[in-house]
């Protein structure tokens, strides 16, 4: 599951990349609050998690040897939509230097790709409400807010 485009490449996440999303995950309003660089215990455990399922695809995009973006695509399948499988983006996040370099652009083209290829009938993301500026991103990419999403804090 590698893309490689260019100067830009796309290929799963290690354990070695963990502290540059850390600090793409900290470099962010809402994940300032929720993230913490100071202990990764928890985020290895969480990668060995997700490295394990077969339907988790967390990616790193590097250039020039650098980690730039990360994302998460999970596959799910379903008994809706005539048993139709789709896809969830989550976790998207840009490296502050490469924001506007069209890189969002390509790595969201590249989780697209990756869903047909899954056979995915639909690829569906969520973005928090004060997220302006990514929804006008997504939106222009094709993707349409038709739904309210709801979360319970456990």
């Amino acid at each position: 599951m590698t893309d490689t485009s260019s100067d830009l490449l796309i290929r799963t996440a290690t354990e070695e990349d963990l502290p540059a999303i850390v600090a793409m995950l900290v470099d962010d309003p809402l994940g300032a609050t929720r993230e913490s660089p100071d202990d990764l215990t928890p985020y290895v455990a969480a990668l060995k998690r997700l490295t394990d399922d077969p339907h988790q695809h967390v990616v790193v995009a590097v250039r020039a040897g650098r980690v730039v973006g990360t994302l998460q695509l999970t596959i799910v399948p379903g008994l809706s939509r005539k048993g139709s499988t789709r896809s969830i983006i989550e976790g998207v996040r840009v490296h502050a230097d490469e924001r506007g370099s069209g890189l969002g652009t390509r790595f969201i083209e590249w989780a697209i790709e990756q869903s047909r290829a899954e056979n995915c009938s639909l690829v569906q993301l969520t973005s928090d409400v004060t997220r302006t500026d990514a929804h006008r991103f997504y939106e222009r990419l094709g993707f349409t807010a038709s739904h309210v999403g709801f979360k319970l804090q456990l």
